[in-house]
């Protein structure tokens, strides 16, 4: 699965692109392989500049499904990306039961929540990480 390895941080972050990305209104139904390039690529800003405390270190799987599977990310040291091969929640709920490490989902789909909730995992919507993303 290619996760990145441990840094000086506390876990691991699993981010559900899509729900993430269909948060904000911006066009990216137009072109969802640019839009998780873009999303990826603004997470590994955030990860590698270390300003933001609750992303500093940490390990960060991004799971695409779907047409944002085509993203070209390969060239993000610091975000690992699961291409799933169905559904993208099914996907997470795998990433979240192999990891060792506390993990933290960002998505706002409440039944995602749930399953990987049930597995151990805390949870923050969308809005937690755009709030991040925009101030680094």
């Amino acid at each position: 699965m290619g996760i990145p390895a441990r840094r000086e941080a506390a876990g691991l972050l699993v981010v559900d692109a899509a729900n993430v990305v269909g948060s904000r209104p911006d066009g990216w139904w137009k072109d969802r392989a640019g839009a998780a390039e873009r999303l990826i690529g603004r997470i590994a800003a955030a990860v590698a500049g270390g300003l933001d405390p609750e992303l500093r270190g940490s390990r960060v799987v991004v799971v695409l499904e779907g047409a944002a599977r085509a993203a070209s990310a390969e060239a993000h040291d610091d975000v690992a990306v699961v291409r799933a091969d169905g559904s993208g929640d099914d996907a997470i709920v795998a990433v979240v039961a192999d990891s060792p490490d506390d993990a933290v989902v960002v998505t706002s789909d409440r039944e995602l929540r749930r399953r990987v909730e049930a597995l151990g995992a805390r949870c923050h919507g969308a809005g937690w990480l755009w709030e991040r993303l925009d101030s680094a």
